[in-house]
């Protein structure tokens, strides 16, 4: 794949540019998703765009033949597979996150998981860390999609939040108190709620963990793609 082909734009998205962008290039930044009520969730770029720590190592642990990280942001979970030797693709609709990527040794596609994807129908392993079971807003519609995009008996991992919730709300970016672009949709969904759409969904569970980070304790749970 040419590093033209990865870096197309994919339409307008608020993770594209603007303060994620800069925060993925600076390895930093004080952001969070609100919504009109209050409701907060902190985004941890530090750790983002670090190496693998552990809980990341449990992930890349189970990932087995050819990989698909969705959401790849800066790329530690590409770049810890690649050291591997595994086979690995990383997307992102950040066009900075998808650089980072490269740069760290990896392979990665400016790409939503909702557009036509590489190798469609035959990833092994597909990855949703780092809270990116949120895109969309809409968890269901989104396992959906990966399901058409693994193969049959195929392992998706996802980072579900450490609460039991399962909310949807419109949100905007903000750097320290203030709103950078526009509201969009997104999710929030913990563990049991995962395994319900799930279920719905054309997967069922194989495994659930809980594994300490420095910024605590991260969940997850690996599902396997039926028929």
């Amino acid at each position: 794949m040419s590093t033209a082909a990865s870096l197309r734009s994919s339409g307008p998205e608020p993770w594209q540019r603007g303060p994620y962008a800069e925060a993925v290039c600076a390895a930093q930044g004080v952001l969070t998703l609100r919504d009109a009520e209050g409701w907060c969730l902190p985004l941890d770029i530090r750790r983002w765009s670090a190496e693998a720590d552990a809980a990341d190592r449990s992930v890349v642990d189970r990932c087995a033949g050819r990989v698909l990280d969705i959401g790849c942001g800066a790329g530690r979970l590409v770049e810890e597979l690649s050291r591997r030797g595994q086979r690995v693709l990383g997307i992102d609709v950040c066009p900075t996150a998808v650089i980072s990527t490269i740069c760290r040794g990896g392979r990665a596609a400016s790409r939503s998981v909702f557009e036509p994807l590489p190798n469609e129908g035959h990833w092994d392993t597909a990855l949703l860390v780092d809270g990116n079971i949120g895109i969309g807003g809409d968890p269901r519609r989104l396992l959906e999609r990966i399901r058409r995009v693994v193969r049959f008996r195929g392992i998706l991992i996802v980072e579900t939040a450490p609460a039991d919730v399962d909310e949807r709300r419109r949100v905007r970016i903000h750097a320290g108190q203030t709103a950078k672009g526009p509201f969009f949709a997104w999710a929030t969904v913990g563990s049991r709620a995962l395994v319900w759409h799930a279920r719905k969904s054309g997967w069922t569970l194989v495994e659930q963990w809980t594994d300490a980070s420095p910024a605590g304790e991260r969940h997850f749970v690996a599902l396997r793609a039926l028929v």
